[in-house]
């Protein structure tokens, strides 16, 4: 982003678990920031006691997203529905979110750049700067590891949709000169995470309510697992970046197996804890881990956290906050 316009961005999904995150750290870096979240999953409670502006609204209401880009300067757009299994259950509602809502926010960027045009500042404003989160979904036949230039083939919902968000987020960027960016996150743990149920967020949980962890199938599925501090330190980077209409790939770029990452868990709880298994889930992918050179390369970001130590990062804060849970008890607009 240009030095002289001032920070002003604002992060759908801010209430949620990267959210929680990323706003500490755009504040950090003296932005303003406005929190645009619909608290179907995301916590209040999260923000208590930062300077951020909070809208609640809904990435599917035209007029409250238009309403609340006005004057921004940069969005980044993470509320979404969040993974394989609600894809599923209602694969048109995960459309209508991941796809509609997408387009949406881009919609309202178009109108921000087409109104600083018209008073005057010239085609080279391109408007707000919009970051998406997306993830290795849209790759999934693909052989690892994941890069940014190998054909799409989703094998699920989820993938399908947050490609098609990938793919309006390049058409709007050759189209419209929007500076857009889409960032595939690896699988991101760390604290703020009571209420999701990816791996290391559940394992934890259930390690504090039972002593017990499930594995879907039989654990030696890979993931590359990305500690939230560094995915939010890329988000920054991508933000005041220069670069647009890119696809990078955001994880640590190690391959590690659930059933590696069970016994690390037990390790970094020193607790004996029982490993159960259940069948595998659809549409899963089975080997997942990414190539970062890109990032390195345009945006200058490297992973910085050890998996053993971010664990433990993890591992302090659930303790801390064991109570922090939020229901789950139905299937909306939800917060990375």
């Amino acid at each position: 982003m240009n030095d002289i316009k001032p920070k002003r961005v604002v992060v759908t999904g801010g209430a949620g678990f990267i959210g929680a995150n990323l706003v500490r750290l755009l504040l950090k870096h003296r932005y303003e920031v406005a929190v645009f979240d619909n608290l179907s999953v995301g916590s209040a409670e999260y923000l208590a006691g930062l300077p951020v502006e909070f809208i609640k609204g809904d990435i599917l209401d035209r007029p409250a997203v238009n309403k609340a880009m006005v004057g921004r300067t940069g969005v980044v757009h993470l509320a979404a529905q969040t993974g394989v299994p609600g894809s599923l259950l209602d694969p048109r509602r995960d459309c209508e979110i991941n796809v509609l809502g997408t387009l949406n926010l881009l919609e309202a960027c178009r109108t921000q750049k087409a109104r600083a045009e018209s008073v005057g500042n010239g085609p080279s404003n391109r408007g707000p700067r919009f970051v998406l989160a997306s993830s290795n979904a849209p790759l999934g036949k693909q052989p690892p590891p994941a890069q940014e230039d190998k054909a799409p083939l989703p094998i699920s919902p989820y993938g399908a949709s947050k490609l098609a968000g990938e793919a309006y987020c390049l058409a709007y960027n050759g189209s419209w000169r929007l500076e857009t960016l889409a960032l595939r996150f690896g699988n991101v743990y760390g604290p703020f995470s009571a209420h999701k149920n990816s791996v290391v967020a559940k394992f934890f949980k259930d390690t504090l309510a039972n002593g017990q962890v499930i594995v879907d199938g039989d654990g030696n599925q890979t993931r590359d697992f990305i500690y939230v501090e560094d995915l939010c330190r890329a988000i920054l980077l991508a933000l005041e970046s220069h670069v647009g209409g890119e696809v990078f790939q955001i994880a640590a770029g190690v391959e590690t197996s659930i059933r590696s990452l069970a016994k690390l868990i037990r390790e970094v709880a020193e607790q004996n804890i029982q490993v159960d298994h259940r069948p595998k889930r659809r549409g899963d992918i089975r080997r997942n881990f990414s190539d970062v050179s890109k990032a390195r390369s345009l945006l200058h970001w490297h992973p910085q956290t050890e998996l053993r130590d971010g664990l433990k990062q993890t591992w302090t804060w659930f303790q801390k906050n064991s109570a922090a849970t939020v229901p789950q008890d139905r299937l909306s607009l939800v917060s990375s």
